[in-house]
């Protein structure tokens, strides 16, 4: 064998030795945001924003200002049709299953204290169902004020029974702020939904105390999110509030001079290469 025959070393990035040993120990919280969707070819539902509004005002007359824009356009349904009118689309369309992907399966499988989904599909929770016993997980969703006035969030166990909050038993909890599709279609998707919730966010009342606890001391990775609007900064930024004080997302396109700013401030490392390209190497770590 010549010189030139010789194989060539791969060397793994800085971050992956540090990012798998703290997911499946426990110290480092995943934040999965739609685009983690990308890793399922074809997904039977939508996997950004604007996937989800094209779906909506297909079926619902809507201004034509606001169709690209989905609280707006949720808010205008629910203002001139019916708030239930609001949750049948949006039940519709997350109605289909998607099969989940290998990462999926891994992060279920390992199963971390905590992990938040801030997306509607149920995904992350069928690859639970699939990995665990039904006593080891559950999950707590946000809830729309003009549903639920004064209560702010619902525990379920695997099964979709209400729960009265996060048991010793439970392993892993699924911590969805913005609500999810199953078991009870809770959404937080409209102007009115995001106000109720952000009057309040900065003392934490939306948060489950038992979230708060187990962020503490916990670095977060965020992955599938974009920082690129001000709802999904100040979720992060409030949900992330008293954990560790490194994190880190993956982040393969330019970031906008906004997401700059909020990496900066809050002491995110960006991860720039593909998502696939990521899940796979933690997956085979």
């Amino acid at each position: 064998m010549t010189m030139t025959d010789a194989p060539v070393a791969v060397t793994a990035p800085p971050w992956l030795a540090e990012l798998s040993n703290g997911l499946k120990k426990g110290r480092i919280v995943p934040y999965l945001g739609p685009r983690i969707l990308e890793l399922i070819p074809d997904a039977p539902v939508p996997a950004t924003p604007e996937a989800l509004v094209a779906l909506l005002v297909a079926k619902a007359t809507v201004p034509h200002k606001i169709r690209n824009r989905l609280t707006q356009a949720a808010q205008f349904i629910e203002n001139f049709k019916h708030r239930k009118s609001v949750v049948s689309l949006m039940n519709e369309a997350f109605a289909q299953p998607a099969v989940p992907s290998a990462f999926h399966l891994w992060l279920a499988k390992v199963a971390p204290p905590l992990v938040v989904e801030s997306w509607y599909d149920d995904t992350l929770t069928t690859a639970y169902a699939q990995t665990h016993p039904a006593a080891d997980w559950g999950q707590v969703q946000g809830l729309a004020q003009s549903e639920h006035f004064g209560t702010w969030t619902a525990f379920y166990d695997a099964l979709g029974q209400l729960a009265e909050s996060c048991p010793p038993e439970w392993k892993s909890l699924v911590y969805r702020p913005i609500g999810g599709h199953a078991p009870a279609g809770n959404y937080l998707v409209s102007d009115s939904d995001y106000v109720e919730v952000l009057t309040e966010i900065d003392i934490q009342t939306p948060i489950p105390a038992e979230v708060q606890q187990l962020r503490t001391g916990r670095g977060f990775l965020f992955l599938g999110c974009r920082f690129n609007d001000q709802l999904t900064r100040s979720f992060a930024r409030q949900i992330m509030k008293r954990s560790s004080d490194r994190h880190w997302a993956v982040l393969p396109d330019e970031p906008t001079r906004m997401e700059v700013r909020f990496l900066e401030e809050n002491n995110v490392t960006r991860i720039a290469q593909p998502l696939a390209e990521v899940a796979a190497l933690l997956t085979a770590a």
